[in-house]
């Protein structure tokens, strides 16, 4: 088993790199013969066609047998209400869940990094309840900051601000993974043997 019981995750890779497809493979894991001890927290929103496809895309994926809980914000709370031994919860994804924070407190004139701060503050929180939880939490997150830097205001603040929180929860992580072209490298934890888990052809996201 690539994780322990207990423990809390951090997936993080690029777009379409296969980090959501790993972090459901390691809940599928740490479940065993309970899938339905599985908790899917979605923080996502549904305002247009595009992600309607990608959320049933997900959904689609995922063994039925497991909890679906939407939260866009409160996941500490989330994280009290299933927090027992045997259960898995499954937070995808920290990035929306950072735009969902940020969202309705931006405005240019005037943001500020004590704005950004109280997100990360937030952050830091949330991923200190997940580390200390009796369940596993596994939670994915995107790697926002590798490509150019944006031209608008509000992306470098979102770019900013989603790559502490995901440094938050590295910080509080018993292991982080980071997948690349669906091959996860674990970067943060104990070692383990990672040989024959990259998929084939399978276009995860």
């Amino acid at each position: 088993m690539h994780i322990h019981p207990g423990e809390l995750v951090l997936v993080t890779g690029g777009a379409r790199s296969g980090k959501s497809a790993w972090a459901e493979q390691l809940a599928v894991e740490a479940a065993g013969a309970t899938p339905e001890q599985v908790v899917y927290v979605a923080t996502a929103g549904v305002f247009d066609e595009e992600m309607r496809r990608r959320v049933n895309t997900h959904r689609q994926r995922r063994p039925a047998a497991w909890q679906t809980v939407e939260e866009p914000v409160d996941l500490e709370r989330v994280i009290d209400e299933w927090d027992q031994a045997g259960r898995v919860i499954l937070i995808d994804c920290l990035t929306l869940w950072t735009t969902n924070l940020m969202l309705p407190e931006y405005r240019e004139e005037d943001w500020n990094t004590q704005k950004e701060d109280a997100i990360v503050d937030l952050a830091r929180r949330t991923a200190k309840r997940a580390s200390l939880s009796k369940a596993t939490v596994i939670a994915v997150g995107n790697e926002v900051g590798w490509g150019i830097v944006p031209p608008e205001p509000i992306s470098r603040a979102f770019r900013d601000a989603a790559g502490r929180v995901q440094q938050a929860f590295a910080a509080e992580a018993h292991r982080v993974y980071l997948t690349v072209s669906g091959c996860p490298l674990q970067v943060k934890g104990a070692q383990a043997p990672l040989q024959g888990i990259c998929p084939q052809g399978k276009g995860a996201e």
